[in-house]
C-alpha cells in the first residue's frame, strides 16, 4: 500500500484532493475515560467544582472538531455540517464512554475530525476531574464508523 501523503522526494505533502467528487461524508469515534466509581458519581451528580464536566467537554470536542487542521498537519480544512458529542457512563467497567458523530459534504472524509473531537473531550473531562482523581486513564480512541467517499460504508468489525 502506498502513502499518499509523501511527494515524490519522500516528504510530507498535503493529498490534492480537487479531483475528487463532494459526497456526504460522515465518521463516529469514541474514546474511554477510565476513572474511580466516586469520580464518575461527581460527574453526574454535578459535584465537580469547575463545573458541568459533560457540557464543557462537549463544547470543547465540538470546538476541536472544527480545528483539525490548525492541529494535523496534512488535514485540509473542512466545512463541517454538524459536529455532536453523546456521553455514557459504566459503574461496572468504571469508565466514561465519549461517542462523536461529524458529517461534511465534501471532498475528504471526516475521520480526523471525529477522532480529534473526542480525544480533546476526554482531555477536557481528566482536566476538569483530576482535582479529585489523577489517576484517570484515557483509553479506547478509535474510529468506529466512516461512509462517504470511494471507500463507500465501513464500520469495525469488532463491534
Amino acid at each position: 500500500m502506498k502513502l499518499t501523503h509523501i511527494n515524490p522526494e519522500g516528504r510530507a505533502r498535503m493529498v490534492d484532493v480537487s479531483g475528487k467528487p463532494d459526497t456526504e461524508r460522515e465518521a463516529r469515534a469514541e474514546a474511554r475515560v477510565h476513572m474511580e466509581p466516586s469520580t464518575l458519581e461527581l460527574i453526574e451528580n454535578g459535584g465537580i467544582k469547575k463545573g458541568d464536566v459533560l457540557a464543557v467537554a462537549q463544547v470543547a470536542g465540538i470546538m476541536a472538531a472544527k480545528k483539525t487542521s490548525s492541529l494535523i498537519p496534512m488535514c485540509h480544512p473542512l466545512f463541517l455540517t454538524s459536529v455532536d458529542l453523546g456521553f455514557s457512563i459504566d459503574k461496572e467497567q468504571g469508565f466514561l464512554r465519549i461517542e462523536s458523530r461529524v458529517k461534511t459534504t465534501g471532498r475528504t472524509g471526516v475521520e480526523m475530525e471525529a477522532l480529534t473531537a473526542v480525544a480533546i473531550a476526554a482531555l477536557t473531562v481528566y482536566d476538569m476531574c483530576k482535582s479529585v482523581d489523577r489517576w484517570m486513564r484515557i483509553e479506547g480512541i478509535s474510529l468506529l464508523e466512516k461512509s462517504g467517499g470511494k471507500s463507500g460504508h465501513l464500520r469495525r468489525e469488532d463491534l
